[in-house]
């Protein structure tokens, strides 16, 4: 059963409003006020655990009521209940909403991945070169480890959110992460596969220009394009319901780390089309992932948007 603890600071003149919103509520359960129990900002504290998939109709009511400005509302995750009263409150009001996806949780989660420190610019160029070697050594098992550690997915989300809420600064600080961090990647690349060359380093097979892996990732067609549409939409949905093993498959499935290494790779060894390939790889991937994101973001809430509006249609009949 999934729940969460909703923990509000509540200035005393909406202490009523509140608990009035709350008792309302059937999945709202073990509800506690403690008149005048919170300093800074001074307040009532008012508890209560919430099956998710009434969380966001309570939250929206919360914040209407202004909580938000003069108080704090703060969600913890609940890992184990043992509630007969919580179960049955979530088989007879929920049904197919039990697991509604909490979008509050969802868009921190996300904006939590949006932010840049200089460790998401190493991450990147670490992942590229790791990709670069996986190129120069026909490796598709440092290919893959190159996609796990890139963290270019938290940006691309970010973005989608962005488009999503209509947040320009989250879409430009996306893009311009992508840019530097993209372009740190291919710069390393270049670098380390110009050393590489100049040492003569390069496998034989390389030499010879048998380069499966590379082959791969720069020669972007219809494949590649429904790839990372299938990624976009498991990505997101994977966001939205905290499915962390879903999403590593997301981060090895488009090939966006692998050809921004096959870039600087391509360049060091003047393989001009090769690189002009992996560009537009890169380009196809990262298009196709704020596209499809942001589509999905937007039809989900729809979806559930739709699905709460069929369950207070139906607590309304039964008032009448």
């Amino acid at each position: 059963m999934d729940m969460i603890h909703v923990r509000a600071v509540c200035p005393p003149d909406l202490t009523e409003r509140t608990m009035a919103l709350l008792n309302a509520e059937p999945c709202a359960l073990n509800l506690i006020l403690r008149t005048g129990g919170v300093r800074n900002p001074d307040g009532d504290a008012i508890e209560c655990d919430v099956l998710t998939g009434a969380a966001n109709e309570v939250l929206r009511g919360l914040r209407g009521l202004g909580l938000e400005q003069r108080g704090s509302i703060v969600l913890d995750p609940v890992d184990t209940v043992f509630s007969e009263p919580a179960a049955r409150a979530g088989a007879e009001e929920l049904g197919a909403r039990l697991r509604a996806p909490v979008w509050e949780q969802v868009e921190a989660r996300i904006r939590a991945e949006g932010r840049y420190p200089p460790s998401f610019y190493l991450f990147l160029v670490i992942a590229g070169l790791i990709g670069a070697v996986g190129i120069i050594t026909n490796s598709q098992i440092l290919i893959v480890a190159a996609m796990v550690v890139g963290p270019e997915y938290g940006a691309i989300t970010s973005i989608a959110l962005g488009i999503d809420r209509r947040a320009r600064p989250s879409i430009e600080q996306g893009l311009m992460a992508l840019l530097v961090g993209f372009s740190l990647a291919v710069a390393a690349t270049l670098l380390f596969a110009l050393l590489v060359r100049g040492f003569g380093l390069q496998p034989e097979a390389f030499e010879l220009g048998l380069r499966p892996v590379s082959n791969l990732i720069n020669t972007p067609n219809f494949f590649s394009a429904v790839v990372a549409v299938l990624a976009g939409v498991v990505g997101i949905v994977s966001l939205a319901e905290a499915r962390t093993s879903a999403l590593l498959g997301v981060f090895i499935s488009v090939t966006t780390i692998p050809a921004a290494a096959d870039i600087g790779v391509s360049l060091a060894y003047a393989s001009w089309d090769e690189a002009w390939g992996s560009l537009l790889q890169l380009l196809l991937n990262i298009v196709v992932l704020i596209v499809v994101g942001t589509g999905t973001l937007r039809c989900q809430r729809a979806i559930w948007r739709r699905v709460g509006a069929r369950r207070h249609e139906r607590a309304v009949s039964r008032t009448e």
